[in-house]
């Protein structure tokens, strides 16, 4: 570690706490963005699991989706799950008893690293809408700020899965000597037009809940109407109607619905599935640090350096890439992936294009662990 880069705890003052186990990277300052605007005093949360060996050749570093937290695996300073408990540990799909694994929270959450809902240096109140415009190169640029706190040059492997897998590319493109191999998981070179018509509709959901207030709330739970209807309508979309079916059908909820004076109160299965996600999902993401990334999302283009997709690949220097897409992922089609794929490809990268038949739709790298975990093994052992 390059010392004074990392400590364990530093004075954020973020909408969620980090777990024991999260470390923190202060951020060059000033920390200047895409877009205009710069950041002050900034930091970036991650945790770390396993050993970074003495060449500093055996890290694996994963940039998550838009609401994970770094904690991914249970962790000696916390064992509590992680996001992605089952494919991190000893013996596992990334495997720490050979890799040093770290898992990075995106510049512009409200798990641990600088956003929205941080203390402004100037005055100890939270940037609330004072935060800039940030984007997905942002994000790239912090993440790989991290790399450099620790020490490394040249990282194994970049994972990214969803809008991570964006902040994965950002990274490969910015800066092409950290990142020589990368696994992109249901993600895409640029938003389609349904998945920005989604998230505007997610995001003008939550501006329009009174509580809002301008982006002057409170507490994240004076926006808990307008955040769980913005989750019920993602959550409807990352998964599939073909798990809908078979999941849910057209029973009505397991447990009697109590009288209501609503004449259109929950009543299906399904509908009470998505009201529990909501409820556990308002409260518990700050809803300015949720429009800032979900406008990231949208703006982030990778023909945007060149002209087209493959111009851009051409910029990277990616010796081997996995490429994973979810056939019923309606967020992130399939055809998004093998774009990425074959652009990779055309480029000069060793591809491995994976089209998974999951019936989980855009979440199955997080719960499709069987199909995923052997795919990943199989691509460590080739790049060794």
């Amino acid at each position: 570690m390059i010392a004074g880069s990392i400590c364990r705890s530093c004075a954020l003052s973020n909408a969620l706490p980090a777990t024991p186990a999260t470390q923190f990277h202060r951020l060059p300052s000033p920390f200047g963005l895409k877009r205009g605007g710069e950041l002050h005093q900034a930091a970036m949360a991650f945790e770390s699991w396993g050993q970074l060996n003495d060449a500093r050749d055996n890290a694996i570093l994963i940039v998550t989706g838009m609401s994970p937290s770094a904690h991914a695996a249970s962790h000696t300073h916390d064992p509590s799950p992680g996001w992605w408990e089952p494919m991190i540990g000893i013996g596992k799909a990334l495997d720490t008893a050979r890799d040093f694994v770290i898992c990075v929270n995106s510049l512009g959450s409200c798990k641990g690293s600088t956003g929205a809902a941080s203390a402004h240096p100037a005055d100890g109140e939270p940037y609330r809408l004072r935060f800039p415009a940030l984007s997905i190169e942002d994000i790239a640029d912090a993440t790989a700020s991290v790399a450099a706190g620790l020490g490394i040059t040249r990282l194994k492997l970049v994972i990214g899965p969803s809008m991570g897998g964006m902040t994965a590319l950002a990274m490969a493109l910015r800066h092409p000597a950290l990142v020589p191999n990368i696994a992109l998981m249901s993600c895409a070179a640029r938003s389609s037009p349904f998945a920005i018509a989604l998230r505007s509709l997610q995001r003008q959901i939550v501006r329009a809940d009174p509580g809002w207030d301008n982006g002057n709330y409170a507490s994240a739970m004076d926006v808990a109407s307008g955040m769980g209807l913005a989750r019920k309508l993602g959550v409807a979309t990352y998964r599939s109607p073909q798990e809908w079916r078979e999941r849910f059908g057209r029973e009505k909820a397991a447990v009697d619905v109590p009288p209501s004076s609503d004449p259109f109160a929950s009543e299906f299965a399904i509908e009470t599935y998505l009201d529990a996600h909501a409820r556990r999902w308002a409260g518990g993401f700050d809803p300015n640090c949720y429009l800032y990334l979900s406008r990231a999302m949208d703006w982030f283009d990778l023909s945007e350096y060149g002209g087209t997709i493959e111009a851009a690949c051409r910029q990277m220097r990616i010796a081997n890439a996995l490429v994973i897409g979810v056939t019923t992922d309606i967020l992130f089609p399939v055809e998004q992936q093998e774009e990425i794929a074959d652009c990779l490809r055309a480029a000069g990268t060793n591809v491995d294009y994976q089209p998974l038949p999951s019936i989980q739709g855009h979440d199955a790298f997080l719960v499709d662990i069987p199909r995923f975990a052997p795919v990943m093994q199989r691509f460590l052992a080739r790049i060794g």
